[in-house]
């Protein structure tokens, strides 16, 4: 098991580290260039046209890492996060095209809820790119001892925070005229919605 100083120290020197989240155990990297976002995504499995989140510790870092996220988006944004959604919100600016996949006016952004390490891991270095923990496919872990040893011996960081709530977050699509759930997690897909729909009322 991994410190929050090693996690922190691995991030910041582009390498791939184990972390909890508010909702699994994520496999995550710096964002802000491509090599190591590739490297994610080759040892999750996955391929490079599907899409990575940016995580951030709050709205107004991640504002500061997309900028053109304003109007609706950010209503919408700073009414869901933080908490267990995963947004994909519109990328005006082609930004981060390494974590959009196959649609780089898109982007996801997470900003989780998180306390103990993970919180600090994340304040210490802002923003991250992050996936579930697993391999492409199989059973998001939710504990540390759930994550596949050969992402554990590739990572140079895992932090173990205890077990986690185990349900991936819900992943909503925000870039259209109507939300649309890609993926129902944490949220059920109906709450997702009508919260969604009681703050375009406001």
């Amino acid at each position: 098991m991994s410190s929050v100083e090693e996690a922190v120290a691995a991030i910041r020197a582009g390498k791939l580290v184990v972390i909890p989240t508010d909702t699994v155990y994520g496999l995550a990297c710096a964002p802000y260039h491509e090599k190591p976002v590739q490297a994610l995504s080759a040892l999750k499995g996955r391929v490079v046209a599907q899409p990575i989140a940016l995580v951030a510790p709050s709205l107004e870092w991640l504002l500061e890492c997309v900028p053109e996220l304003r109007g609706r988006a950010a209503v919408l944004a700073r009414a869901l996060l933080p908490g267990p959604y995963t947004l994909v919100l519109p990328n005006p600016a082609r930004r981060y095209p390494w974590l959009t996949g196959d649609r780089p006016d898109t982007i996801g952004v997470r900003i989780p809820d998180l306390d103990g390490r993970a919180r600090e891991i994340l304040d210490r270095v802002g923003a991250i790119a992050a996936t579930s923990a697993n391999r492409h496919g199989d059973a998001d872990p939710r504990r540390l001892a759930d994550v596949p040893q050969e992402i554990l011996a590739a990572v140079a960081a895992a932090v173990d925070g205890g077990e986690l709530p185990g349900t991936p977050s819900t992943v909503l699509d925000l870039t259209g005229a109507e939300p649309v759930v890609l993926r129902e997690g944490a949220v059920p897909e109906a709450e997702a919605l009508a919260r969604v729909a009681a703050v375009v009322a406001q």
